[in-house]
């Protein structure tokens, strides 16, 4: 026969019951301010990392940066400078208006691209791939460890990707683009793409690097290295670093 509760008993089990659920709710609210959702993963607060803010103004002008600019393939093993990382993300996709409109014309201003670095030799920054966030100009980090090896073993086993201080990744969520255009949404994430990847090489160029848009690689093996969404798909990487010379 089970035994009955008693009044002390039954006062017992309720204020137990009551410090759990105040010990739950105080949980709940720490992971809450802890954490956030940058919209494609979810990030510890203390893994965000503010960048440098961006120059719009410099010492190159555009035609010098066209004429200047050519595919660099070998790069010093030399580091290169979280102010470098910041512009060159920024000029990929940075946001440049208050209406949230960015450096890299979209179709419709939907703007599919996600951006991350895969970084090995940057200074005051860990290696690491992070997730670039335009509207706070900010880094996730997603994985810590110097992955340009990997990724350039997904890209058809090209050596030299690895020999480069940062890698920028281009994929986007095709979908975004698609659900407005239909069968012409994949042609106009392309063309966005073009416009981010040549925004960022000419930036290079303005800040004394060098770099390439590499197209061959195995999507799934490199969406697998990065650790993407299962709607991201990879279509551009974008090593760079300093020349070996001035050309």
């Amino acid at each position: 026969m089970r035994k009955a509760f008693n009044g002390r008993s039954v006062s017992r089990f309720i204020k137990l019951r009551l410090v759990l659920a105040g010990a739950l709710a105080i949980h709940t609210s720490l992971s809450a301010a802890r954490s956030i959702d940058t919209g494609r993963h979810r990030v510890i607060t203390a893994e965000v990392i503010m960048l440098p803010a961006p120059r719009t103004s410099g010492t190159v002008s555009v035609e010098e940066a066209l004429h200047k600019r050519y595919s660099v393939r070998e790069f010093r093993s030399a580091p290169i400078s979280l102010k470098d990382v910041s512009q060159l993300l920024w000029a990929a996709q940075g946001i440049t208006h208050e209406d949230r409109l960015r450096t890299a014309p979209s179709a419709g201003a939907i703007y599919p691209l996600e951006l991350y670095l895969v970084a090995g030799d940057v200074l005051n920054l860990p290696a690491g791939i992070y997730h670039y966030l335009p509207e706070r100009h900010r880094l996730a980090v997603i994985r810590r460890g110097d992955f340009r090896a990997d990724l350039a073993a997904a890209a058809m086993r090209q050596e030299w990707l690895k020999d480069s201080a940062a890698i920028l990744v281009f994929a986007a969520v095709e979908q975004r683009t698609k659900a407005k255009y239909d069968s012409r949404g994949p042609g106009y994430v392309r063309m966005e793409v073009g416009h981010a990847a040549q925004n960022a090489l000419l930036q290079a160029v303005a800040l004394g690097l060098g770099g390439t848009p590499v197209g061959a690689f195995e999507e799934e093996w490199t969406a697998q290295v990065l650790g993407l969404a299962a709607d991201e798909k990879v279509l551009y990487l974008v090593p760079v670093g300093k020349p070996p010379r001035a050309k």
